[in-house]
């Protein structure tokens, strides 16, 4: 089991942490939105609780739940740049579909 960052997504991240002298890794899961049932939810956390998994990926620490690691196990998180737009891209292979509006996604 395993979330990872593309090296791009931890430079990015790296700055974010580097910012808040409180964080020390990224906050990874899921909650419940949208048409398709899941939406991704990403922050900083500045702590590992009782029921976390922590991962490492290019020097930064990926903590996810494990309640929310089924629907995440494998993601690869990606940081993008398209002109003026900058965004994170997660390629998850449990994802079965998505809508149409690229918002939220099922697994299954």
């Amino acid at each position: 089991m395993s979330v990872s960052l593309t090296e791009a997504a931890a430079d990015r991240v790296k700055k974010y942490i580097a910012r808040d002298a409180d964080s020390f890794g990224l906050r990874f899961g899921v909650k419940t939105t949208g048409c398709s049932g899941f939406a991704y939810v990403v922050d900083l956390t500045d702590e590992i609780g009782s029921n976390d998994r922590v991962f490492e990926s290019h020097g930064v620490r990926i903590i996810v739940d494990a309640e929310n690691l089924v629907y995440v196990d494998g993601t690869t998180i990606d940081f993008r740049k398209d002109g003026l737009s900058e965004s994170f891209a997660f390629d998850n292979p449990n994802v079965s579909a998505e809508c149409g509006c690229g918002e939220s996604f099922a697994v299954g």
